[in-house]
């Protein structure tokens, strides 16, 4: 028997999981991992210790893993005084293809490889698929990943290095969405949508679980996200929860996400304000650059139930994070985590957060896999 259920996440219907569902049969809302009770398999993840984490497998051999996670937290001595906050830096670029993504395709392609899935179809501006590509490789499973034509090169260069078949799509982020899903219904495959599949946010979690390790009760009071669809902030809240249920942690952080000018749609509607595809504009943080995110009403509701606050920043604000924090810091980070400290910046401006508190960031992927900064 598994140890868990697919739940729609807007209404109360609940069904077996599979690699083919992805949404609600009766609303078609984004689904969730629901842990059954009584079943757990104290699966662990990598290199992990202490606490046990519910995984949606059912033996701990079915984890498939590069060694992603337990990455380092720093902080960011040489720019307090321009923040004006105790900031912290978690450095998801060092997982092992550069990016958090790392963390929940681990566990989407673990739950998928024990379903006997042995070809998949994605789509990404880079890193998840880059990272999706190196696990299918590991597993033995064909890949193919849909990207914009306007993707970094050296993140296309990435994907295909894995062996992975690359379908370059022109026009928006969106428009690579429509490709892959139309390839997959065409073909009869898996859309391994780590915007999505309800396996890639029981990945992201984990990243939660490891602040508590790091910081245990005094975890950070403010933490501020970049998002597109929202998977490393979901799987935060959905981590916390986790730990609040447990009792490990007596409260919870406020959550605050970041988006661009240029692609705002979750900002938008949290602020009550018009928004549609047509109004996208050319951005550097390609790791926010969602049009349609299926999961913007998820986003929306932890941003409310944590007190959270949202900002969107302009490229030139994102740019200068970008340089000031290699020049400062010695960290490399790709434009969508400068989008994020840009942000922080802010929000500690507007005393959204205020001057005493910490703040803790993910550095979301490397600089190395973008193009260069001018």
């Amino acid at each position: 028997m598994s140890n868990h259920k697919f739940q729609c996440s807007s209404c109360a219907w609940s069904c077996e999981s599979s690699p083919i569902i992805l949404e609600c049969e009766k609303c078609s809302s984004p689904l969730n991992v629901r842990y059954l009770p009584q079943t757990s398999a104290n699966i662990q993840p990598t290199g992990w210790s202490g606490h046990t984490i519910p995984l949606p497998l059912d033996h701990q051999e079915d984890l498939i893993t590069l060694g992603e996670g337990n990455t380092p937290v720093v902080q960011l001595n040489n720019l307090k005084s321009r923040i004006m906050a105790d900031i912290y830096v978690k450095q998801e670029y060092m997982n092992p293809t550069g990016s958090f993504k790392d963390r929940g395709t681990s566990i989407m392609i673990s739950a998928l490889k024990s379903m006997k899935v042995d070809e998949l179809v994605e789509d990404s501006s880079g890193n998840a698929g880059a990272s999706l590509s190196a696990y299918a490789a590991m597993s033995n499973m064909t890949a193919h990943i849909f990207v914009p034509e306007s993707a970094p090169v050296p993140k296309i260069g990435q994907i295909e290095v894995y062996g992975a078949t690359v379908h370059k799509i022109p026009g928006t982020r969106d428009a690579t969405t429509d490709a892959a899903k139309t390839f997959v219904h065409d073909n009869q495959l898996v859309y391994a949508s780590h915007n999505l599949s309800p396996f890639f946010i029981e990945g992201t979690k984990i990243f939660a679980h490891e602040i508590f390790r790091e910081f245990g009760d005094n975890i950070p009071g403010d933490i501020v996200i970049p998002v597109g669809n929202g998977s490393l902030y979901l799987g935060m809240w959905k981590g916390l929860c986790e730990l609040k249920e447990s009792n490990h942690i007596s409260h919870m952080p406020r959550l605050h996400f970041v988006q661009t000018e240029a692609v705002k749609p979750i900002y938008s509607a949290a602020k009550g304000r018009s928004w549609d595809v047509s109004m996208i504009r050319e951005t550097r943080s390609g790791g926010t650059a969602v049009g349609s995110p299926p999961r913007q009403g998820e986003v929306i509701e932890v941003l409310t139930r944590s007190n959270g606050s949202c900002v969107t920043v302009t490229e030139e604000e994102l740019a200068d994070w970008q340089k000031i924090l290699a020049a400062k810091e010695g960290i490399y980070a790709e434009p969508t985590s400068a989008t994020a400290l840009a942000g922080a910046e802010k929000l500690v401006r507007s005393d959204s957060i205020g001057k005493n508190n910490g703040i803790l960031v993910p550095i979301t992927g490397s600089g190395l896999k973008d193009d260069q900064p001018k």
